[in-house]
């Protein structure tokens, strides 16, 4: 069930225009994030890039199967930039 309403969200950030989707484009990425979910498999570049969002103190969220979830195969880091989008995906997912 939750997962599902996570899956919606997710779905209302991207066609909003909300998520920022993929490492590189999240790595130059300068104006405001309020949450960054990445993939439980992801490998060591996508890891430095959530390392960097810890930092700057930026909530972070590790979730199963980020790309099937979202319908974009190999889809390992997405960020949100809508603060009541990701409290609400934030408050679904911990």
């Amino acid at each position: 069930m939750e997962r599902e309403k996570i899956e919606n969200y997710l779905n209302i950030c991207r066609k909003a225009g909300y998520l920022i989707i993929g490492g590189e484009k999240l790595e130059n990425y300068s104006k405001k994030l309020y949450l960054v979910i990445y993939d439980k498999n992801s490998q060591k570049n996508t890891m430095k890039i959530v390392e960097k969002f810890k930092i700057k103190q930026i909530s972070v969220c590790e979730m199963e199967n980020l790309g099937e979830i979202l319908g974009i195969e190999n889809c390992k880091i997405v960020g949100i930039k809508n603060k009541n989008l990701s409290d609400i995906i934030l408050n679904l997912m911990c």
